[in-house]
């Protein structure tokens, strides 16, 4: 017979369990978001270091609010950060007045860290570019590229390409960065959201013609047909980054396999992949023979394997293979915790 001592002994260890798993969680998700703004200040330090050391000597104009920041700074000599901001914060306003509160507190974070750190390199870097032929000379010469040495014009030979990669990678790493960490970089992309809500085009298009008419304006400002070309290359290099910062490198393909030997084909699955999947039932078109499909998601060398198998297991198999951008869940990438 069980006392009530031993009852209230077991309620007791239950509700400190309880409180312990509470507290574990809480502990976890404040080193998230302690993890999440660390990446939020190393990113946009990273973006500063591209804009004023890379992208800044070579008057290129990658798209965003700091690709005209550049342009201005070029033009008429307005510091980048200065220009930055007072662009990012009215369209931070405008953007939650019609588009309501979708920003959150680490774009905002962002939008002010961008131009701290942007502020502190020109302050005591300047603008002068890193990568160059070793040399400045204080008169144009063909092909030279100017910056602003305090008040003084500067000019150097470029090396566009290597500076449009270089560019391009640190770029996407810094955005890519932020995004990992929740935020967004603001700017333009907020144009490109209110332009969305009243033309339903999409906003994958909107942000690629903002980015290039933004980087079309290097064109007017400096009539060099050159700028606006490596700025597009530079915008195509950085997308290819973030979205290998944000979606990692590893690959997974989806597979759907309309079979008759549908014991053969899941055992292979199963055994020889080390991986399940979700066998739906269904019927052809045509005939209205019922049909069975596997649902299976695998990655690159495993789909190698199932195709090659799949010639033995069942000639007349119909399967169609997507791409996955993101796969989450057993198995995968855990889930968000928040």
């Amino acid at each position: 017979m069980i006392s009530l001592f031993s009852l209230g002994k077991v309620r007791e260890n239950m509700f400190t369990f309880a409180a312990s798993k509470v507290m574990i969680m809480k502990n976890e998700k404040w080193k998230q978001q302690v993890f999440s703004y660390f990446l939020l200040v190393l990113g946009s330090a990273l973006f500063a270091v591209g804009d004023v050391m890379f992208v800044n000597p070579y008057h290129l104009a990658p798209g965003g609010v700091y690709g005209l920041a550049n342009v201005f700074n070029a033009l008429w000599g307005w510091k980048i950060s200065l220009a930055g901001i007072c662009m990012d914060i009215p369209l931070l306003i405008i953007g939650t007045i019609i588009l309501g509160p979708k920003f959150g507190v680490k774009t905002v974070v962002s939008v002010i860290l961008i131009p701290v750190f942007t502020f502190l390199l020109e302050s005591t870097w300047g603008y002068a570019p890193v990568i160059h032929d070793g040399s400045f000379f204080d008169t144009a010469v063909q092909s030279s590229l100017f910056f602003m040495d305090g008040d003084v014009q500067r000019f150097f030979m470029p090396d566009f390409f290597l500076n449009t990669v270089v560019s391009g990678l640190i770029y996407g790493v810094a955005i890519g960065v932020i995004f990992r960490s929740g935020a967004t970089s603001g700017g333009s992309d907020i144009i490109a959201m209110i332009a969305h809500k009243y033309t339903k085009i999409s906003l994958g298009t909107l942000v690629l013609i903002v980015d290039s008419i933004i980087s079309l304006t290097t064109l007017v400002a400096f009539e060099d047909i050159r700028l606006p070309i490596y700025s597009i290359i530079l915008i195509f290099i950085e997308s290819k980054i973030i979205d290998l910062v944000v979606e990692g490198v590893k690959s997974y393909k989806t597979a759907f396999i309309v079979t008759d030997k549908i014991d053969e084909v899941r055992d292979f699955i199963l055994k020889d992949l080390d991986r399940s999947g979700t066998v739906f039932a269904g019927s052809g078109l045509y005939q209205g023979a019922e049909r069975k499909m596997i649902y299976v998601t695998l990655n690159r060398s495993d789909l190698v394997k199932l195709k090659a198998n799949l010639r033995f297991l069942d000639p007349d198999a119909f399967v169609n293979v997507i791409e996955s951008s993101e796969i989450m869940g057993n198995g995968f990438k855990a889930l968000p915790t928040e």
